[in-house]
């Protein structure tokens, strides 16, 4: 249904759109569970971002023959030589690292986080903060449809299981932002804002997994990325206390986007391209579930709540969601609220 579009409410909200585009909500029920009925048969919580636009129409990602993205097509045999540079100039590590230059305007880029625990940090609530990773970066849809599809695999002590497909949460508009805050306020320094609005389900109300796993009509998330290969002794940034993935696992990044932790242990997603490394490891942070009293911007999307069940199912039509992977994913949660 496209990115949207977002109007400013206040004539000085101090906020600087870095990037725009499509946001989608996923659950993967636990292994062996033909359908998830509540949060206890709920495995994994996914979140895609599809950047579409932004301050830069060339951002900047990991190298195609690094990550999983890389190891996904060796395997496919797209390229033996991409593969085999990524090997030599990754010594063997695991996470995103290199880099390759993407137009967002003309070419789709994909990201894959995964949240550490099964729900998004309740807007409304100053909790602490939610520890989550980016699982893959591509340029490529079936990659991300490999890793939601259902898949069966064999264990030494349990034989043959199966992983279910994951089922769609939510579908909506999304920006990432730059907040310079002014007067005394308690965040004084920039910070990056995640913020979004869903069009699909046009209505969460009462026992849905979109209340369930805290995915609001909207929200508002300040979004701090983990230095991976902190200086001993450096201050930390806020939200410590997370093993985090094992070394070989994080993101490598290059020198210039590495450049921006500083000293610290953890800084703003400025710029968003460091979530276009697999391995970036991030702090989403409650700030909000009211995005426009909070910093001056109203998004909006192709549906607004209220609308009629003609103008719903037509948006369902459309739904980006639906086409790029309702041929994996179960999208019931997503048209109508409700659990499988």
């Amino acid at each position: 249904m496209g990115q949207g579009k977002e109007v400013k409410t206040r004539a000085d909200p101090r906020v600087e759109i870095q990037e725009k585009g499509e946001i989608f909500f996923f659950y993967r029920p636990k292994v062996d569970k033909d359908e998830a009925h509540g949060p206890d048969d709920v495995q994994r919580m996914y979140i895609v971002l599809r950047p579409e636009s932004g301050d830069r129409a060339v951002e900047e990602k990991q190298a195609p023959g690094s990550g999983k993205e890389g190891r996904k097509h060796h395997q496919a045999g797209e390229g033996d030589q991409v593969a085999g540079a990524s090997k030599e100039e990754g010594g063997g590590h695991e996470g995103g690292h290199g880099k390759e230059e993407v137009n967002i305007e003309e070419k789709p880029l994909l990201r894959l986080v995964v949240m550490g625990k099964k729900s998004l940090p309740d807007p409304a609530k100053h909790s602490r903060p939610y520890w989550g990773y980016v699982e893959l970066v591509t340029t490529d849809v079936q990659d991300i449809k490999d890793a939601l599809k259902e898949e069966e695999y064999s264990t030494a002590t349990r034989g043959q299981r199966r992983r279910p497909a994951a089922r769609a949460l939510g579908e909506g508009v999304y920006r990432i932002l730059r907040h310079e805050p002014g007067g005394g306020g308690r965040r004084r320094s920039p910070h990056t804002h995640l913020v979004y609005k869903l069009e699909l389900p046009a209505r969460v109300d009462g026992d849905t997994p979109q209340e369930a796993m805290n995915v609001e009509p909207e929200a508002s998330f300040l979004v701090q990325v983990k230095n991976p290969d902190p200086p001993s002794g450096g201050r930390s940034g806020g939200g410590g206390g997370f093993r985090g993935l094992q070394s070989k696992r994080r993101a490598a990044f290059p020198a210039r986007l590495q450049g921006a932790f500083g000293s610290r242990r953890y800084a703003p997603a400025d710029p968003p391209d460091l979530l276009n490394y697999e391995g970036c490891e991030l702090l989403l942070i409650a700030a909000s579930d009211d995005v426009e009293e909070e910093l001056g911007l109203e998004l909006e999307g192709e549906v607004e709540e209220g609308e009629g069940e003609e103008e719903q199912e037509r948006a369902a039509g459309c739904s980006d969601l639906v086409k790029m992977f309702g041929e994996v994913a179960d999208v019931k949660p997503l048209l109508s609220g409700t659990w499988d």
